[in-house]
């Protein structure tokens, strides 16, 4: 059962025509490729901040932290405070995103051939792109079952249909605008999902009632639903893996450091990334709370909690939720899908065009061109993730696949980012060897781990993405002390 009426198609249909129409406005503003990547580096720290959160508090995060919360009940809060943490503490020192910012360049392969080699440029963005086209592999199947969820719809057609229409919308205005229409519309989108989980956490708890949902937690969980240490929880591993993807969140992966590059300056740089980490602690605390409730709900009610748990928080949030207030929230749910759709699409489409077809014919292509190039690549990705998001069987979290998947691409650029910008010594070779390191990466996604035997398939993904990290570091610093570079690059900063 739902509560999601009239009233709230109405109020969705408004909020969407709204951001595409101010998508399309922003259209006049691109010039060249600089304006359509990194909006002119214009970027200043309001709204630096507001798109950053926006971009990375996706539908995509919400719906697999409700599912990390729901599975993992309160000990997954370590996820929110190892990435808020972090973030803070990048923002501090300015970690890998001020060097780069310094170096002047739009996408992290543009560094590596600054530092090591254009074939190192083409190499990494070839990888960089093909995990994080694999990365949002399941961002619209997780869009479409929120919003089947939510509203009542119950078949596998609705589900397709409203996939369809949501990339169509996305493509629309991210192919027109670029990064101007991105920032615009992740602002308003910001304020819009800021104000809907408020809401929503509130009634839940009014609804439920705080002591109650500890006390249902408790029961539930047990001692392991409240301590990620516990032997029959995350475990240690699992904890180390989360501190480590909370520096890969925020300082390694392009749809982040882009923000970093957009900034006017490097000051602008460490302010947007102080202040974001209280963005990337909420966006992991408030949807693991709602996904506990979730399960306080079904319990409650004697509800069997859906074979796909994915399911659960859209049908606790149609059940819960107030006619109107329902629209407002789910309203909030479609701009944080459309803010990390349209960041991820153009990220991905300009590694492509910068790092791996414009190097090829030795960076001599016009900007009208490589406008035109990125613009198709946009939309050919948008097909592609269509088709994935139907046939793909994900078998696991969606959390733990999409760690696995941006795993392919980070392990190897952690090393070339984390050692090669302050080890002089890190050469070409040693690059090459960390970048190819990251691809066995890919044994951790669930059907390519079912195949490769017992020994591989009882690693946890935890297990699996730690190994792959050692190993393209360790690639990094024995290629580089076997075969070093016979002159000097670019100086570390």
């Amino acid at each position: 059962m739902t509560n999601f009426g009239l009233l709230d198609w109405i109020i969705v249909f408004i909020y969407l025509s709204g951001s595409v129409f101010i998508g399309y406005q922003s259209r006049k503003y691109v010039k060249n490729m600089s304006d359509f990547v990194v909006a002119g580096r214009s970027l200043g720290r309001g709204l630096g901040i507001a798109t950053m959160i926006g971009s990375e508090l996706g539908l995509i995060t919400v719906m697999y932290a409700a599912q990390k919360g729901l599975t993992g009940g309160f000990a997954s809060f370590h996820i929110a405070l190892l990435a808020g943490l972090v973030c803070l503490i990048v923002g501090w020192t300015g970690y890998i995103v001020v060097p780069l910012r310094k170096l002047g360049v739009m996408t992290i392969p543009e560094f590596y051939e600054k530092r090591f080699s254009r074939g190192v440029r083409i190499l990494g963005g070839a990888i960089l792109a093909l995990s994080g086209i694999l990365n949002m592999g399941m961002f619209l199947n997780a869009g479409g079952t929120f919003i089947v969820g939510v509203t009542g719809m119950d078949s596998d057609f609705h589900l397709k249909i409203v996939m369809s229409i949501l990339l169509i919308l996305v493509l629309f205005y991210t192919m027109l605008g670029g990064m101007f229409s991105i920032i615009v519309t992740d602002f308003i989108q910001f304020v819009v999902l800021s104000i809907g989980l408020l809401i929503a956490t509130f009634i839940s708890i009014k609804t439920l009632g705080w002591e109650h949902i500890l006390q249902t937690a408790e029961n539930h969980y047990g001692a392991a639903g409240f301590n990620p240490l516990h032997a029959d929880g995350f475990g240690i591993d699992y904890v180390v893996w989360m501190a480590f993807m909370g520096l890969i969140s925020c300082a390694v992966w392009q749809t982040a450091v882009m923000r970093a590059c957009a900034a006017k300056d490097t000051d602008t740089v460490k302010r947007i990334y102080k202040w974001s980490s209280i963005g990337f602690l909420a966006r992991f605390l408030i949807p693991n709370f709602l996904g506990i409730c979730a399960v306080v709900y079904f319990a409650d009610n004697l509800l069997p909690m859906p074979e796909n748990t994915l399911q659960a928080f859209p049908q606790f949030l149609g059940a819960i939720l107030p006619t109107g207030i329902l629209g407002l929230v789910v309203a909030g749910m479609l701009a944080a899908f459309m803010s990390t759709h349209d960041s991820y699409l153009l990220c991905w489409s300009s590694v492509l065009t910068e790092d791996v077809i414009n190097p090829f014919y030795d960076c001599k292509l016009k900007d009208a061109l490589r406008l035109k190039i990125t613009r198709i690549i946009i939309f050919l990705i948008g097909i592609f993730l269509l088709i994935w998001s139907l046939w793909y069987p994900l078998g696991q979290d969606l959390w733990d696949y999409m760690a696995i998947s941006g795993a392919i691409y980070f392990t190897g650029a952690f090393a070339l980012l984390g050692v090669g910008l302050y080890w002089k010594k890190a050469s070409t070779t040693g690059a090459y060897l960390a970048i190819l390191g990251g691809l066995s990466a890919m044994s951790g996604l669930g059907p390519i781990k079912e195949r490769l035997g017992p020994s591989i398939n009882s690693l946890s993904s935890a297990e699996l993405g730690l190994f792959t990290i050692a190993l393209s570091v360790i690639l990094l610093v024995l290629g580089s002390l076997l075969f070093p570079d016979k002159k000097k690059n670019i100086k570390g900063a």
